[in-house]
C-alpha cells in the first residue's frame, strides 16, 4: 500500500526566468508537490515525510540558484526530494508562474516533471 503526501500551492518567492527584469526582482512562484511513499507502518512523523522540510528544501533550492525554465526549475526541485526522501518512490512536482506575459491573458506558465527511483 501507497500514500501521496501533497502540498499544492506552496508560495514562494524567486528570481526566475529567461528576462533580464525576472532575475532581478523576485517574483511569486507556486509549487505543487505529491511525493508517494509506503503508507506509515504507524501514526509517527518518522515513517512519512516532514511538510516543513519540504519547504525548506524548496525554498533553498529557489534562494540559492536561478534557473531560466520552469521545466528546469521543476526537475531541480524534484530530483533534490527523491535524493532527500529516501522512503518516496515517486515525486511529481509542477511549477506555476502566475506573473506571466506570453503576449496574450493567462493566468500563469507551469511545467510539471515526474521522477521515479529505480
Amino acid at each position: 500500500m501507497s500514500v501521496v503526501v501533497e502540498l499544492h500551492a506552496l508560495e514562494l518567492q524567486g528570481r526566475h526566468g529567461v528576462l533580464e527584469h525576472e532575475r532581478q526582482t523576485a517574483q511569486l512562484f507556486l509549487y505543487d508537490i505529491e511525493l508517494e511513499l509506503p503508507e506509515p507502518p504507524a501514526d509517527e512523523l518518522e515513517g512519512t515525510v516532514d511538510y516543513r522540510e519540504v519547504v525548506a528544501l524548496v525554498r533553498e533550492l529557489s534562494d540559492g540558484r536561478q534557473f531560466q525554465l520552469l521545466e528546469s526549475l521543476a526537475a531541480a526541485v524534484a530530483d533534490v526530494l527523491l535524493e532527500r526522501f529516501a522512503q518516496v518512490v515517486r515525486v511529481r512536482v509542477r511549477v506555476r508562474k502566475p506573473e506571466v506575459d506570453p503576449g496574450a491573458p493567462v493566468e500563469f506558465a507551469a511545467a510539471s516533471v515526474r521522477r521515479e527511483r529505480r
